[in-house]
This record gives C-alpha cells, structure tokens and sequence, in this order.
C-alpha cells in the first residue's frame, strides 16, 4: 500500500524501507524455529542449533543498522541540499486529488496492526524466552511513531514546509537505527557467551538464582554456583558443587541434574561438576555483580 503511493516524498521512502525490514526479524525468527525443531543434537552439533536464533538476531540488527545509518545520511543530505520534495496529484474515482491524502490516509490505515501484533508478541516473548521476538515486538509497537512522523512530513509538503519531509525522514531513520544497534550489541553479547539474561537483556535470568538456591537446598550440598550459557531460547547450565562429603555418588549427580532441570523448561543441558571451593569467577562481588 505505501509503495503505491510514495510519490516524491523522502519520509514515505523511509517508513515504505522501514515497513519492508520490520519482516527481517520475523523471517529470522520463522527460520530459526525450522532449523532448530528440524536439527536434533548429535555427534557434529552436540548442542543442536538453538544459536539459530542468536544468528537470526545478528543478521536482522546488522541490516536495521546499516540500513537505518544509510536513511539517516540521506535525510541529513535532503536538509543540507534544500531539496524540495514535489508531491502531485492522482486521478481517482473521476476526480483529480492531491496525492498527499493519500499518502496520510494510507499511512494512518496501516499504523494499527503493527501495535496490536507488538503488543501480542511481547506478551509470547517472555513466556518462549525469545529475544529475537522480543526485539521484533519492539519494532512493531514503535511502528505508528513512524506512521506519525511520516504523516507530519507529508503534511509539511502540503503547507509549504519542504524540510518537514526531510525532518521526518532523519527521524524515522534514527529509531531504526537506534533499534538496530542496541539488537546488535544484544546479540553480539549473547553469541560471546554472556551471562544469560532476561528476554529483554534488562537483568540476569532468574534461572540462574532459583536453580542455584534448588542445588544448595540438597542435603549433600554445601554450596554450589553455576554458568549459565544462553544458546537461544535454551539454557545450557554448569553447576559447581561442594559435597558435604568428599565424593558426590551417581545418584546424588544425576539428582542434581533433574533439580536443575525442574526449575524451567528453558533448562536443556546440565553438567555438574564436584569442587572443593567454587570458582573465583562465580563467587558474587561486593555490589552483586
């Protein structure tokens, strides 16, 4: 619907380029879902593929930022130049309109859809533990801030007000690239191994405590810490423990297992490793980081 009624405006190409890369991260995360329901752990991929996920986000924040850096230029290079956009007119219905209403119309139309599917996928992100769904909600629910910005472009056009356009435009392609980066640092940091956090990167998992306190609350178990690596929408867990005891039995290992794996379907794979004193690395500092 945008793409039919651009026209000269320099905000319509913006949020029509802006409409078009939302559906990155969507086909990312449709993509991702395939591989890793299709892939299976084995011998070649012992931790199956839940990176694909992880993937799909670098892939989509890496073209919302080049992208959306690349908008921002030209935008900044339409108000340096003074170029005045030119918006015409169209022949519908046996009468001849200004082509601007239906830049606004259209525009107005399509900004309710993105904000009502936004708010239903970030309602599903937490539960799946989807970053990448997160992100794409993100996306979604700012989606009528684009719509708005290029309405008041094209209305400037109409007014006389040519640098309304470019303006509008510089500020669409700022929050793309804005949402671009901050995904791509996300997920940069997700592919090195951070700690695994919350889908929205704003705290540590709470897995990571709540399995930690399952663990210590074992009989046999005097302390115990773990790494918790985010492999996607799985966790991958290696839980320190000191025994009571000198040794840890069979048993006792395979039950610390299960205990870690009860504590959230998130939790797929789990080694335990028996220490006399935990990691330095793990041992929470002074201001709890």
């Amino acid at each position: 619907m945008v793409a039919f009624v651009l026209g000269g405006s320099q905000s319509m190409k913006t949020a029509w380029i802006e409409d078009m890369l939302s559906t990155i991260p969507q086909i990312a995360f449709l993509v991702s879902l395939l591989i890793i329901r299709r892939t299976r752990p084995g011998p070649a991929r012992p931790f199956g593929n839940h990176r694909a996920a992880g993937v799909g986000h670098l892939v989509s924040s890496v073209a919302l930022t080049v992208v959306g850096g690349s908008l921002a230029f030209e935008a900044v290079s339409g108000l340096l130049s003074a170029e005045h956009p030119v918006v015409g007119t169209v022949y519908l219905f046996g009468n001849t309109i200004w082509l601007g209403w239906l830049m606004m119309g259209v525009m107005a139309a399509i900004a309710v859809p993105p904000v009502l599917l936004g708010h239903a996928k970030l309602k599903l992100a937490p539960v799946l533990n989807d970053k990448l769904l997160y992100s794409d909600a993100k996306m979604n629910k700012a989606d009528w801030q684009t719509n708005v910005a290029s309405v008041v472009g094209v209305a400037g056009i109409g007014f006389g007000l040519w640098w309304f356009d470019a303006a509008a435009a510089l500020v669409i392609s700022v929050g793309i690239t804005k949402d671009g980066i901050q995904n791509l640092r996300s997920a940069t940091l997700d592919l090195m191994d951070r700690r695994a956090t919350t889908h929205d990167n704003a705290k540590p998992s709470p897995v990571i405590s709540t399995m930690t306190d399952a663990v210590e609350a074992l009989p046999w178990v005097r302390e115990a810490a773990c790494r918790v690596r985010d492999l996607g929408r799985m966790l991958h867990v290696e839980m320190f423990v000191v025994p009571d005891a000198s040794l840890l039995s069979v048993e006792q290992t395979e039950e610390i297992v299960e205990t870690c794996r009860a504590v959230a379907w998130t939790v797929e794979d789990v080694v335990v490793m028996p220490v006399s004193r935990l990691p330095e690395a793990l041992v929470p500092a002074a201001d709890g980081r």
